[in-house]
C-alpha cells in the first residue's frame, strides 16, 4: 500500500468521524472460557488461543502466557502503527523488527511477598529499522508511532477498569 492508497482508504472514514463524532466511538470485545487445568481459551479474530500459567508460576509452558500476549499486542500495534505512519508520510521503510521486553517479579503474583508489585515493572519497546530515512524523518516516525499506538497509549495512561460478575444458573 502506498500513501495515496492509504489516504483514499482513510479519508472517507476520517470525514465521517469529523461529521459524526459519535460514530468514531466503538467498543472492542474479547471473550474467554476456562479450559482444562489452569487455562483459559480466548477467541481471537483468527484462532483460539489457550492461555495458561507461565512456567515461573507452575505452568507447563505449552499454553500462551497472558503476559507474553500483552507484549505481543504491544508489538503488533506498534508495528502496524509504524507501517501506517511511514506509509502516510512516505518515509522509506524496507523492513522493521519490533521487540518488547517486560520485567516482572513473580513473587508478587504468587503472593510470596506483599512488597513486590504484581505485574510488569518495566517494559522496553525497541525498533530495528531498515531505512534510508533522515534523522528528522525517523524522529517524526517514532514520535507519531508512539502517539497513535493504541496499546502503547493504553499502557502508558491506563484506563479506568470496571469489574463485575454474575452467577449463571
Amino acid at each position: 500500500m502506498n500513501a495515496d492508497e492509504l489516504k483514499s482508504l482513510q479519508s472517507p472514514i476520517k470525514e465521517q468521524y469529523r461529521q459524526q463524532p459519535k460514530s468514531a466511538s466503538i467498543t472492542l470485545r474479547a471473550e474467554g472460557k476456562i479450559g482444562e487445568g489452569v487455562t483459559c481459551n480466548v477467541a481471537t479474530g483468527k484462532a483460539l488461543v489457550e492461555a495458561g500459567l507461565h512456567p515461573a508460576t507452575g505452568g507447563s509452558g505449552l499454553s500462551a502466557c497472558s503476559g507474553d500476549m500483552l507484549l505481543e499486542s504491544l508489538v503488533a500495534c506498534a508495528g502496524v502503527t509504524l507501517r501506517a505512519v511511514a506509509t502516510a508520510l512516505e518515509i522509506p521503510l524496507r523492513d522493521a523488527t519490533i521487540r518488547a521486553e517486560g520485567d516482572l517479579d513473580f513473587r508478587g503474583t504468587l503472593g510470596v511477598s506483599e512488597e513486590v508489585p504484581i505485574g510488569f515493572q518495566h517494559i522496553r519497546l525497541r525498533f530495528v529499522l531498515d531505512t534510508d530515512a533522515t534523522e528528522e524523518q525517523l524522529a517524526t516516525l517514532l514520535r507519531l508511532t508512539e502517539r497513535y499506538c493504541v496499546v502503547y497509549q493504553t499502557l502508558k495512561q491506563p484506563p479506568k477498569i470496571d469489574i463485575s460478575h454474575r452467577v449463571s444458573k
